[in-house]
């Protein structure tokens, strides 16, 4: 699986996402308690930032989700909000995506779902892959950029996204939502529910989606469900929720060469082309993940509540490669006979699988006054993971059907944590956050180091502290957060003489707001200091690979700017637009010497990090042409951006800009024409109206040869004009 591999201007967008990208414009005089907050279930209050938090966050409601779920992966329903750049190695945002946020990758933003950690335990990357559809489940989602406040899991090094599907539906529904559009994109979604009778409710979802991809053989056979039930007293509730994913894609991650590019082959796979003749036709990721949580809230007197949960996430899945003259002794196997002659090599196909189990508990007591939130938190995880690998095909016969390694992980993280937010005098507010974790990690070895064993422990302290103001439209706030983070499975792989340090921010955030009936803005200034930050240098580790070395001073600095303004009843627009330097100090590259053995290297004295553009923006102008009616058009810039941190020309993303169109229409329940039928919503979108082309993504290596550097560049390209089209009816 790719999970497996891994441990390897303005812009202009819809309105119906208006209060993704600012808070939203307000008709009249509310109060200024943050309803998002108050209305999240108790356990996604634990780790959410309130209103008057100092934290910089966005919050996106159910609403605006449903708006923008086409069939898109997760990471490109928030393309749109603040410093975000998304990719897809599918190239239409369907299957394997990634995103990252203030040039921060996934693997070091925490994910989580109901408060339960989703970050892979040893990658510590996020595959929403494995949830397809969950949008269509998900009440709210809130996104916090920079430390954040303390959560469950994996160290927040640039942003936290946490979901929420805990939702109460007050009143009974069905739904039917069907998507078509181009690469012969299908997405069918079938939800239900009771409502809530007599203090139960119980909700259904199950979905499927499928494409083949703008590259060449990216296809993605996705389906899910989801089921939760609970019982919602006067003092308190129990809730279950069951939800799967089953993933078959594809593999596109390999990206095209820099020479396809310039050919015009944008759409060229090199996945399974180790096979004579076609591409072999079953070069496939193929991963089953299931979630179980079971959640009890009570509330104690007037003032207090408690809520834990327990949760299990099972996974289990493989990816399959052909691969072409393989040695039997690099996989264990005695070499066969052909008229007593020993055959050495053989064409095959194996299979890398990963067999895993995430489990434990989280917890919070909460305590509410008129001047006061207090929560006391935390929980405890731990992770078992199998890796195996099989070869279940041999051109020249099978010497043996054993596994060729089988290696144990096993992960424990317990963290505990205090936070308080008071209003010390009228419209200021106090936050501060205590945060212990204590993380172990164990592993027999590694696929191609099974000697090397690897026992470790850390212990972090992550202390945040923040003061916010509030009165009449205006908000500002200041904080100051630390966040400590763990190496991942691959950084471990260094070696004996290798091994890697934790990772620390320091992080500081300013911000300012102001809200007014028909407009408003925001600015934010950051600065994320790192000490021992993992990036790749292309130094070889004790195996020939290339792992990730601590740099011991980089950082990140900028101010992200947002505003909204209603024109009249029919035209309104918004806008974000981040400004950063993105910087590594001190850097070392490492290139190989194939003229002279070992390696060279390149000394810099400040560069950009890799994949950090200094601009980018996003915007939306809406047009409500006549009632129950939506016309809006989006952008997206994103300026270059290097692909590894030597600031080299020859190695980077162009800028990009793109354009989308999006046209709404609800027909709402009307008995002489619908009669039975609540609501129907049809969308259309087209993307990327003018067909630009461009690139995300990428990666690169340069290497030492005939007395010159020769640099190789790979990319991720994605579709020119495509389309979606979306009817959702609910009954």
């Amino acid at each position: 699986m790719k999970r497996i591999i891994m441990l390897g201007c303005f812009c202009v967008t819809t309105i119906a996402a208006f209060s993704q990208l600012v808070p939203p414009l307000r008709e009249e005089k509310q109060d200024v308690k943050d309803s998002f907050y108050a209305m999240s279930p108790v356990e996604v209050r634990a780790v959410r930032a309130g209103e008057n938090s100092p934290f910089t966050k966005t919050n996106i409601s159910k609403k605006e989700i449903a708006k923008i779920n086409l069939g898109q992966d997760i990471p490109f329903l928030l393309n749109q909000t603040p410093s975000v750049v998304v990719n897809s190695d599918a190239g239409n945002g369907i299957g394997y995506t990634g995103i990252r946020i203030r040039g921060t990758d996934a693997t070091r933003i925490n994910v989580t779902l109901n408060g339960i950690p989703y970050n892979d335990a040893e990658s510590q990357g996020t595959f929403f892959v494995d949830l397809p559809d969950f949008s269509s489940s998900t009440g709210s989602i809130q996104i916090q950029r920079g430390v954040g406040t303390s959560s469950n899991g994996a160290g927040a090094f640039g942003g936290s996204i946490n979901f929420s599907t805990n939702e109460v539906i007050k009143d009974a529904y069905a739904e039917f939502n069907n998507s078509y559009g181009s690469f012969n994109t299908w997405k069918n979604t079938i939800k239900a529910g009771t409502g809530l009778v007599n203090g139960f409710t119980t909700d259904i979802r199950l979905s499927r989606i499928s494409s083949d991809g703008f590259i060449d053989r990216a296809s993605s056979d996705l389906k899910s469900f989801h089921f939760t039930t609970a019982y919602i007293g006067k003092k308190g509730s129990l809730r279950l929720n069951a939800f799967s994913g089953k993933e078959k894609t594809y593999q596109a991650w390999n990206g095209i060469s820099e020479a396809d590019l310039i050919a015009g082959n944008r759409t060229t796979n090199s996945a399974g082309t180790e096979k004579a003749g076609e591409p072999y036709n079953n070069e496939t990721d193929n991963y089953t993940q299931t979630h179980y949580q079971l959640f009890f809230n009570h509330l104690i007197g007037k003032r207090i509540s408690f809520n834990t949960a327990l949760f299990l996430t099972k996974g289990k899945g493989y990816y399959e490669q052909y691969k072409a003259q393989q040695k039997y002794s690099k996989y264990g196997m005695p070499d066969p006979l052909s008229s007593g002659t020993p055959v050495t090599k053989s064409d095959m196909i194996r299979q890398l699988w990963l067999d895993n189990d995430f489990y434990g508990n989280i917890f919070s007591l909460q305590y509410k006054d008129n001047k006061t939130q207090a929560t006391l938190g935390g929980g405890y995880t731990r992770y078992d993971g199998l890796h195996y690998g099989k070869i279940i095909w041999a051109d020249k016969g099978l010497t043996d059907t054993k596994n060729w390694y089988d290696l144990d992980a096993l992960k424990t993280d317990f963290n505990i944590y205090l936070k308080e937010q008071t209003q010390f005098a009228i419209n200021w507010n106090l936050f501060y956050d205590l945060q212990f974790r204590h993380v172990k990690y164990n592993t027999e070895g590694f696929r191609d180091n099974p000697n090397l064993s690897v026992k470790t422990k850390f212990d972090f302290f992550n202390p945040k502290a923040g003061i916010s103001y509030n009165k009449n439209g205006w908000k500002g706030y200041f904080s100051f957060g630390i966040a400590n983070k763990e190496p991942n499975r691959d950084d471990f792989e260094a070696g004996t003489t290798q091994q890697p340090k934790p990772e620390r921010l320091n992080d500081v955030e300013i911000g300012i707001e102001k809200v007014k009936a028909n407009w408003n803005w925001s600015a934010t200034l950051y600065y994320m200091n790192y000490k021992n930050q993992l990036v790749l240098t292309g130094k070889i580790n004790d195996v020939g690979a290339y792992s990730r070395t601590n740099i011991p001073e980089s950082y990140r600095a900028g101010i992200e700017l947002q505003g909204g303004v209603k024109f009249n009843s029919w035209i309104n627009a918004t806008a974000n637009l981040a400004l950063s330097q993105n910087k590594v100090k001190n850097f070392t590259e490492f290139i190989d010497d194939y003229d002279n053995g070992g390696q060279k290297t390149n000394s810099f004295q400040s560069t950009d990090i890799a994949f950090s553009p200094a601009m980018v923006g996003a915007a939306s102008i809406n047009f409500l042409p006549f009632k129950n009616a939506e016309l809006s058009l989006l952008s997206k810039y994103v300026s270059k951006q290097y692909l590894d941190n030597t600031e080299n020309d020859s190695r980077l993303l162009n800028a990009f800009y793109t354009q989308d169109v999006r046209a709404i229409y609800t027909i709402k329940k009307n008995p002489i024409t619908i009669g039975w039928l609540k609501e129907v919503n049809i969308i259309a979108q087209v993307n990327n109206i003018f067909g630009r082309k461009y690139e995300p993504n990428g990666y690169t290596f340069s290497y030492f040869a005939g007395g010159e550097t020769i640099t190789e560049n790979y990319y991720f390209p994605m579709a020119g004009t495509n389309f979606m089209i979306g009817v959702n009816v609910t009954l």
